[in-house]
């Protein structure tokens, strides 16, 4: 399983990004996939899920401004940030829940990241 995000940058406090996660040997309409976030010295973050039904799942502290979503046809997931804070400010990790013929209750494989700076 490959998990490549892009879509990361540099933005003022307020604005949007939409990060992008494409994969390989891993189908996003059969499994749970999320975003997570890290900052250095802090543990990795949830943020954000959907399950093969399209079931969404926020961390409290991005509920109402980020929406996660997936196109089957492209299989790749989407995480659209709105109203970003300086404490949005992370490296944003796209996660598959399972691999190629199976999935699972947890993440397994996960992206390398795309840094997202608020200021």
């Amino acid at each position: 399983v490959q998990l490549v995000e892009s879509g990361g940058g540099s933005v003022q406090a307020g604005g949007s990004l939409k990060l992008s996660c494409a994969a390989s040997g891993f189908i996003f309409s059969r499994c749970t996939a999320g975003w997570y976030r890290q900052v250095p010295g802090k543990e990795r973050e949830f943020v954000s899920s959907i399950s093969s039904s399209g079931t969404t799942t926020y961390a409290d502290s991005v509920k109402g401004r980020f929406t996660i979503s997936r196109d089957n046809a492209k299989n790749t997931l989407y995480l659209q940030m709105n109203s970003l804070k300086t404490e949005d400010t992370a490296v944003y990790v796209c996660a598959a829940f399972g691999g190629l013929g199976y999935c699972l209750g947890r993440p397994n494989y996960w992206g390398q990241g795309t840094q997202v700076t608020v200021s």
